[in-house]
């Protein structure tokens, strides 16, 4: 009786824990789309450096004050050699997300976002020489024609937008590269992921966006006509924002490695749809196709990378790849990462 409650408990926190993560993503995506379309602040720099500016705070305050989370100490040498490289990929992360959500439709930017996974086998494999099982190869191939099927048929296309989107998947996969080698022996969560990487890409970012949007954001207050209330708007995103890497925070203990990988495409659709019956952007049928071909490609790429996870030390190897030179997959997952800040 007892196991049967446990259980019950441990689906309810995991549905739980995954319907908070998907509340607080897709309403940040909303947000943003709504902030730079809707209010017409079209700052990307701005609204970069305000979510980073809210993250450290919010950071600071779980840590420091709160003390929900422990605090991972870091060597002041590793503050520059590892994390400020880190933060500084962190930066351009976020600020590639803010610049394509500004120039294409939520559902086109979150299919390209999609193509993470390919990148990042691809860059391993061309900077690090890292082999990988076949299937995990066979698994990007209905992620790359689904994302060549959805480009060719957007019917809001922007050059613009589609390059930032692209770059954005670049780099992720680099800073998760980077969290590979540069974060070695920390084994950083959310939250201390935040507490040490927004201050500097707060920095970072802080003098670009004062010299190249600074004057536009002063021309904005004068003569938009609720100005107060916009930027009520614009710094709830960044609370949510903050909120958001929490919630990833409690996901990913609460859910295995499959229903975090499902549920994480799952996330795309819904977003997809909810942007959709918001902004209204146009659909043709070939490009929720191609949408839909490049949520499952990433399903069944995650679900390569558990199995292959599972596989015991002594699991023979494929012919075609090497065993003594046999490589699996990035020690951090791209959704964990993807989805901060």
């Amino acid at each position: 009786m007892e196991e049967g409650k446990l259980w019950q408990w441990g689906v309810f926190r995991s549905l739980l824990a995954i319907l908070q993560w998907w509340g607080f993503n897709v309403t940040v995506i909303i947000i943003n789309k709504w902030i730079f379309q809707k209010l017409d602040f079209k700052f990307p720099l701005s609204v970069s450096c305000i979510h980073f500016i809210c993250s450290s705070i919010g950071a600071y305050l779980v840590i420091k004050v709160l003390k929900l989370k422990p605090l991972i100490v870091v060597d002041p040498e590793d503050r520059w050699k590892r994390i400020f490289p880190m933060s500084f990929v962190f930066c351009i992360n976020i600020v590639l997300g803010n610049v394509s959500l500004r120039y294409i439709p939520v559902s086109f930017m979150q299919t390209i976002k999609s193509f993470t996974p390919a990148t990042t086998v691809v860059l391993q494999w061309l900077v690090w020489r890292k082999y990988f099982d076949w299937r995990i190869w066979a698994s990007l191939i209905p992620i790359v024609g689904g994302i060549l099927l959805t480009s060719i048929t957007e019917l809001s296309f922007n050059m613009l937008g589609f390059s930032a989107a692209l770059f954005g998947c670049l780099a992720t996969s680099t800073k998760t590269i980077l969290a590979e080698s540069l974060l070695h022996g920390y084994k950083f969560d959310s939250i201390n992921t935040v507490y040490y990487m927004a201050p500097s890409a707060t920095m970072i970012l802080g003098v670009p966006a004062l010299l190249l949007e600074g004057n536009g954001v002063i021309h904005w207050l004068h003569t938009h006509p609720s100005p107060w209330a916009a930027l009520i708007i614009i710094f709830s995103s960044g609370v949510l924002a903050f909120c958001l890497n929490f919630s990833i925070f409690y996901v990913i203990h609460s859910t295995t490695a499959v229903t975090f990988n499902v549920a994480g495409n799952l996330k795309v659709a819904v977003a997809v749809l909810i942007s959709w019956l918001i902004f209204r952007n146009p659909i043709s049928g070939l490009n929720a196709v191609g949408c839909g071909i490049t949520l499952v490609g990433c399903t069944f790429y995650g679900y390569v990378r558990h199995m292959l996870s599972q596989q015991p030390p002594g699991t023979p190897r494929t012919p075609r790849t090497p065993r003594n030179r046999m490589e699996l997959l990035p020690l951090v997952n791209n959704d964990k990462l993807d989805d901060k800040v």
